[in-house]
């Protein structure tokens, strides 16, 4: 991975956490947190490394979010559709993608 690349991932892990207090949105764990994309990074333009696609989670409620992308979006526990984890940090798919282009022009 390029030197760029570790910083841009840096970057969106500190921004992330730094927005979310450090702590899982869901239960407020502090320990092992997760930054979760929460639309896949291959769905966005710069692979989404930007905090309006990001959410810190625990290692519980991370496998819970990924249960979304791992199901086909079929089943998935209440509240870990992609709109409500955006929604819970402010966010949107469109906010993020906007976002995301804005970083692809400028890196």
């Amino acid at each position: 991975m390029s030197g760029n690349k570790k910083l841009v991932r840096q970057n969106f892990r500190d921004s992330v956490f730094k927005r979310d207090r450090n702590k899982c949105v869901f239960c407020g764990q502090t320990d092992n947190l997760i930054v979760h994309h929460i639309t896949e990074r291959n769905l966005m333009p710069f692979g989404g490394y930007i905090k309006e696609n990001g959410i810190s989670l625990c290692p519980d409620h991370h496998k819970m979010a990924e249960s979304y992308h791992h199901s086909n979006g079929e089943e998935y526990p209440q509240g870990f559709h992609p709109n409500e984890l955006y929604r819970k940090i402010g966010s949107s798919f469109e906010i993020a993608q906007k976002a995301s282009k804005r970083l692809e022009r400028y890196s």
